[in-house]
């Protein structure tokens, strides 16, 4: 039975889209300390969906100036196998007033539970990526 699991499971993959605006070489704080917790969360993730044999992929996006300001939402944007991670997380996209580098813009938040995240932590980004990748299984 287990090599009929690993047999089924074995091209499975859990692809983590993210993007945000990069303006002269910068980000904003937001983006910056998301990218951070993003990078913890793959790692937990691989090291969790390996032995279901699924692998785990993450794709860094840089949006410019004039794409960010067409549609400021798709900056600090998670896409989780197509999904927006706060569907996966039963939750909704936000917006908020962020910083210099993003100017009057408002930026991209995830509200959950009566709370709005601007930095993306790395448990939310594990709790959707477990909710995808429980989909990858079903």
């Amino acid at each position: 039975m287990r090599g009929a699991l690993m047999k089924n499971t074995a091209r499975k993959l859990l692809k983590i889209k993210w993007r945000r605006l990069v303006s002269g070489g910068k980000t904003c704080p937001r983006c910056g300390s998301t990218e951070k917790e993003l990078e913890k969360a793959v790692s937990a993730l691989k090291e969790s969906l390996s032995p279901l044999g699924i692998k785990v992929a993450l794709e860094k996006g840089k949006l410019s100036v004039a794409e960010f300001k067409r549609n400021p939402m798709r900056s600090n944007q998670i896409l989780i196998n197509k999904t927006p991670l706060e569907e996966l997380v039963s939750g909704k996209a936000g917006q908020s007033p962020c910083c210099d580098v993003c100017g009057p813009s408002r930026c991209r938040t995830v509200e959950l539970g009566g709370r709005a995240y601007e930095t993306i932590s790395a448990k939310l980004i594990i709790r959707a990526g477990l909710v995808a990748a429980s989909r990858l299984l079903a």
